[in-house]
This record gives structure tokens, sequence and C-alpha cells, in this order.
């Protein structure tokens, strides 16, 4: 009987042992293929990355040596710059330097990239460089050199001592970094970007990082009471509805208050105001949505009737999006027949019935004048027509001031219309008769002018 066991089982586990073999093996080696590859990867966006800030190095070099007349060498020196960096960027995103403190590079990198940009974009034979952007490019030159020899110093590190990626990722993610030289070469690297002076990068490219400020905000700081009482009057619950309120952001500049209001129907409403003035940034109401019953005709209307009934007036509707049974629309602020796009609302409604279930209006708190200083046009209506796609079928125009690629206002003449089949909008400035931004219109929006 045992023999006979013996006989059947034997084999069996020989097998077994065998099949375990093979699949450990397998495993072993797909484990070592997937870490191999990873390490590539490394490798290969590591050494692109110390080329490219070489390249950025010679581009900016390159821009500065021709003439302060030769706009098209500063322009094509500029675009490589611009293009450069995006790549450097895109490298680094690619390295496990995720729980490194690498942010000062990356900001320098970004800055580099928004100047570039937004000066190599405009017409040089009306806005050739000023002085002090070839003393910021100047600056750029030296300190991409410097950070361009830091890289090549870890690069040489790395070829010479066979350092691995992998080494520096488990180093990072079990915060045992001890003596690494990759993770010691790119703390040296920031540490000299952020001892760098501050430099001039213009207002286009400072308006980017600067974030907006309460101190913008027109009005005294309100107290928590202030607070309820404007949620209870937004919210229409009544002065018996219970309302909690929750200061968020103490100790910042960026104080706010949350007002949580039990309406009397049941929902719960939750609403954002600045502790600065007070003012209301967002609004939402937790109910549940139905089936889709009303027209996104009947929606805007609702909207419209909502804005006008809170304080919002000379508001007009410029976009919408539907999905399922919510619609999103946003709404500018109208004055002197112009649309002043950076005052912005956006509101979402219930297509159920057509009421307001949210409201968002950072844009509008933030950027609204009471009255703006819009500039006359230097171009006619019929002008600025003429610039437009001979096949572009105009449906409605109008003026709107919007903020250029340099976050500047400028105005412009607004054509809707169509071409290739789709819907657009494009915006003419008014002075010069450039396109300054084309914008596909959505399906859902095709009426709204």
């Amino acid at each position: 009987m045992y023999k006979r066991l013996s006989a059947i089982l034997f084999p069996v586990a020989t097998i077994l042992l065998i099949g375990a073999l093979v699949w450990g093996y397998q495993e072993n080696k797909e484990k070592n293929a997937i870490l191999i590859n990873a390490e590539n990867q490394y490798q290969r966006a590591f050494h692109d990355l110390s080329y490219n800030m070489d390249r950025i190095h010679a581009e900016l070099g390159n821009t500065l040596a021709v003439s302060s007349t030769s706009q098209g060498m500063h322009r094509k020196g500029l675009m490589n710059v611009w293009r450069l960096t995006s790549e450097a960027q895109n490298e680094i995103s690619q390295l496990p330097l995720t729980l490194l403190p690498f942010n000062k590079t990356e900001e320098f990198l970004s800055r580099i990239s928004n100047f570039a940009y937004k000066t190599g974009v405009r017409d040089f034979t009306k806005e050739p460089l000023s002085d002090n952007e070839v003393k910021t490019l100047k600056s750029l030159y030296a300190n991409s050199g410097e950070i361009t020899k830091d890289l090549q110093h870890v690069q040489n590190k790395v070829i010479t001592n066979s350092l691995r990626w992998m080494d520096v990722e488990t180093a990072l993610a079990t915060n045992k970094v001890g003596d690494n030289s990759i993770i010691d070469g790119f703390k040296t690297v920031d540490k000299k970007v952020e001892s760098y002076p501050e430099l001039d990068w213009g207002p286009s490219v400072s308006s980017i990082y600067d974030r907006r400020s309460v101190k913008q905000l027109a009005g005294m700081p309100i107290s928590e009471e202030d607070v309820k009482r404007k949620a209870l009057k937004v919210s229409d619950a009544g002065n018996q509805a219970k309302v909690q309120v929750t200061k968020n952001g103490s100790g910042t500049e960026w104080v706010s208050y949350t007002a949580k209001v039990k309406h009397p129907n049941g929902h719960m409403l939750s609403l954002d105001f600045t502790e600065k003035g007070g003012q209301l940034i967002s609004y939402t109401d937790e109910r549940k949505v139905g089936a889709k019953k009303v027209s996104v005709q009947d929606a805007i209307d609702k909207a419209q009737q909502f804005l006008t009934k809170k304080g919002y007036s000379d508001m007009t509707v410029v976009s919408a999006d539907q999905y399922d049974n919510l619609a999103n629309f946003s709404f500018v602020r109208e004055e002197d027949g112009v649309l002043i796009y950076p005052e912005k609302i956006t509101v979402r409604s219930a297509m159920d019935n057509g009421d307001v279930i949210g409201f968002q209006a950072s844009d509008f708190v933030y950027e609204h004048q009471m009255k703006r200083q819009i500039p006359q046009p230097k171009m006619s209506l019929a002008e600025a027509e003429k610039v437009l796609n001979p096949e572009f079928k105009v449906l409605y125009h109008r003026k709107a001031l919007i903020k250029n690629d340099r976050s500047e206002d400028v105005l412009c003449y607004e054509f809707g219309g169509r071409i290739n089949g789709s819907q657009y909008r494009i915006y003419i400035n008014s002075d010069t008769g450039l396109e300054e931004t084309v914008e596909v219109v959505k399906d859902a929006q095709a009426g709204i002018k």
C-alpha cells in the first residue's frame, strides 16, 4: 500500500516542485525585468535633463549674442528656450523626486518657461526686448550655467560609480537617505537656486505666481455672527434655521468662513464667505437631483433670476455645459455694452426643476471693479471682421474685455460663428487686429451668444 502511494505521490510532488521552481524563476525574471526597465527610464530622464539644461544655457547665450535689432533671432531663441524648459520639466516629473525638496528648481524652470514664451510671442517690431528683459536674460544665462555644471557633476558620479536611481527611490520611500550622491546633488542644486536674487520677470509672468490677495478686497473683517446672518439671508432659510459656522485658515492670510444651514425643506446648504468684507465665494445645495425635466433655456432664466435676487445685476450668460441632470452656466458682468470676462460667476442648476444648486464667484469677488476703465477701440468693427478667415460664417459679434496671454486686460471684438462644421468664438484685439484667443463652442451652448 505504502509503495503504491509513494509511486503515485512522488512523481506528483516532483512535478509540483519543478512547477514551483519554474514559477518562482519566471516571477523573479519578470520582477527583474520591471526593475531594469524602471532603472533605464530613470537614467534616460536624468541624462536628458542634464542635456536639455545645457541646451537651455546655450540658447540663452545665443539670444544674448545677437544684435538688439535681431528680432527674428530673439524670437527663435526664446521659443527654443520655452520648448527646452518644457522638456526639462517633463523629465523632472519622470524622476523619483516627489519626496525630495526640489520645488525651487522646478519653479525656477517654470518661470523661465513662462518668461520665454510670453516674451517670445509678442511682436518685436513694435515692442523689442527692454533693458530689464535683457538684464533678466543675462541672469538666467549665468544661473542656468551653474545648474548645468551641478547636474553634470552628478551625472559624472552616476556614470563613474554606476549609481542606481532605484536606490534613490528606495531611500526616499523608506526615509533612509543617508549618504546618497544623487540625492545630495539635487539638494545642492535646489539650495543654490533658492539663493538666487529675485529677478524682474515682468508683470505678465509675475501675475501667474502672485496669488490673489485678500488685501484687494474692500470692507472690514466680519464675525461668526455676521456670517450666520448673511448665510440665513442668502439661503432664504428663515431666521429659525440652524446654522453651524466654521472658521478656515486661522493665522493665515486666507481666512474664510463656511456656514452649514439646515433648510426647513430638509436640504443642507453650504456657503463660503471671505473674512474681509464678508463676500460670498460659493454656495452649494446638497439636495438630491431628479431626472431632467426642464430645458436649458428655462434653467438659464432661473439662474439669471437667482443672480439678480442675490444682488448680481447686469450679468450675461456666455457659456453652458450640460451633463445628465445637471448644467453649469458661466455669467459675466456687462458694462456699457462690453462683456467683462474676468468678472465671472459660475452657476450650477438642477435640470429636474431648473433651480440653482451651486454657485462659484471667486473670479467675480477678486476681479470686480465698480467702474472699469474701458478703452475706446482703435479699429472699427468692419476692420476687425476683415481679419477673420473668409470661410468663417459670423453669427453674432459684440465687445468683450478679456485677459490676454500676458494677464493684461484687452478690449476685443468677439465674433461667434461657424467653420469646418464647428462653432467658435474668436476674439480680435480692437487695437492691434491680432487674434487674442479662439474657443470652440460645445453643442450645449451653441445657441448662447
